[in-house]
């Protein structure tokens, strides 16, 4: 006779004081350190996704071995380095923060480090690719909506939330800039070229002509509203097809794109770095070797000694 298969074992308990600290901490992130809700939201998962792996046991008693055996357990469900990192980041910052507010006395996370993952480069488009995905025609409020939002992200290399979160204010037509609070709330100022300024200027006399529009969005939707993140998502997706790119293009390719086409006409990492907003030229340094790509792809293509002979 078959056994019956054995009830499953029911995750543990969280500690009820865990997540009043966590919601202390995240309140610290936001109203002390001012960081923007998405990034908040990033903290809550992360280290929710720690509290589920500590049950009941008392986070100031946690130590080194549990939390390598926490990390051990996330890889295993198919988390990569990248994002073990992430989490590690975050959950160093919560103890911290319990350390400085509540009195705890050491930090377990302190010299832990995430499982290295294969290193991946991000994709860019080509020139041509570019210029083919500005190449949007019409009076449709929307189709110039969206011209002047991609022609703003290839040629100020502005992240996603900084262009949704733009006002009309940030962008100064006359002087050709755009102020961005990025990461942080850190502001910088960022040039604006031509073809996009002429692109805002379009999308400026359509926006005037909405009914209700929020005066603190620089790019709404047809109700008025600032547009979200995941629509400008979709409209890229849908005009990449219409206009025979890849269906796979998203809005941080378009900032991998200006940071990659400006480094190969500049060679000046330095001021790739103060336009992208990255604290770290260590960041701003992949491109480089997007830049030996591109480079070595010329290579092969022109010059006479490049290929064997057949």
């Amino acid at each position: 006779m078959k056994r019956a298969a054995a009830p499953a074992k029911p995750p543990p308990a969280r500690d009820a004081g865990a997540a009043k600290l966590l919601a202390q901490f995240l309140s610290h992130l936001a109203n002390e350190r001012r960081l923007s809700p998405h990034t908040v939201s990033n903290y809550a998962r992360d280290v929710r996704a720690l509290l589920d792996l500590a049950g009941d046991a008392p986070l100031a008693k946690l130590q080194i071995h549990q939390m390598r055996r926490y990390v051990a357990q996330l890889h295993a469900r198919g988390l990569d380095g990248r994002s073990l990192a992430r989490m590690l980041s975050a959950w160093r910052g919560f103890f911290r923060y319990l350390a400085r507010d509540h009195g705890f006395t050491s930090n377990p996370c302190a010299g832990l480090r995430a499982p290295k993952s294969k290193k991946t480069l991000p994709h860019a488009l080509s020139p041509d690719e570019a210029a083919r995905l500005m190449d949007i025609s019409g009076d449709d409020a929307m189709a110039v909506r969206d011209k002047a939002i991609f022609e703003l992200f290839y040629s100020s290399g502005l992240r996603l939330s900084e262009l949704t979160g733009l006002a009309p204010d940030d962008v100064n037509l006359r002087d050709a800039i755009v102020r961005v609070t990025g990461k942080g709330s850190k502001t910088r100022v960022v040039p604006v070229g031509t073809q996009a300024l002429a692109a805002l200027r379009e999308w400026l006399k359509v926006r005037a002509s909405f009914a209700n529009t929020d005066p603190t969005a620089m790019f709404v939707n047809a109700a008025g509203k600032r547009v979200a993140p995941r629509s400008i998502q979709s409209r890229m997706k849908q005009w990449a097809l219409k206009l025979g790119l890849s269906a796979d293009l998203h809005p941080h390719m378009l900032r991998h794109s200006f940071a990659s086409h400006l480094l190969q006409s500049s060679g000046d990492l330095r001021a790739v770095q103060e336009m992208l907003g990255h604290a770290s030229i260590s960041t701003t340094q992949v491109y480089t070797h997007l830049d030996f790509q591109y480079l070595a792809k010329v290579y092969d293509q022109a010059h006479p000694r490049a290929k064997k002979k057949s």
